[in-house]
């Protein structure tokens, strides 16, 4: 998965006030460094939006059925590798 991709995705999707791209005149800003992207908010925002627009962009890009988006924190959310080939293994030893 492409960072940048999904930085600019989020820039172009997130709404603030009901409008899209943007941001709020810097209420909201979008950083990243290397695999991991902030989005810090001045005003409340919903965590849901976030967990929405993750959804849409793994779909998108045909990542769903590899990525899966975790809640780390009340404040936060990871995209986690599902765990496949340990299931078959687990699998295989109760055989």
């Amino acid at each position: 998965m492409d960072a940048a991709n999904f930085e600019q995705f989020l820039q172009e999707r997130l709404q603030v006030s009901g409008h899209a791209e943007s941001l709020g005149g810097g209420v909201v800003t979008i950083e990243r460094s290397k695999s991991k992207i902030t989005v810090t908010s001045e005003v409340p925002s919903s965590k849901r939006c976030l967990k929405h627009l993750a959804k849409k962009y793994l779909k998108k890009n045909n990542l769903h059925d590899w990525l899966c988006r975790v809640a780390n924190s009340k404040e936060s959310y990871e995209l986690h590798h599902f765990r496949i080939n340990h299931d078959e293994e687990e699998e295989k030893d109760e055989d």
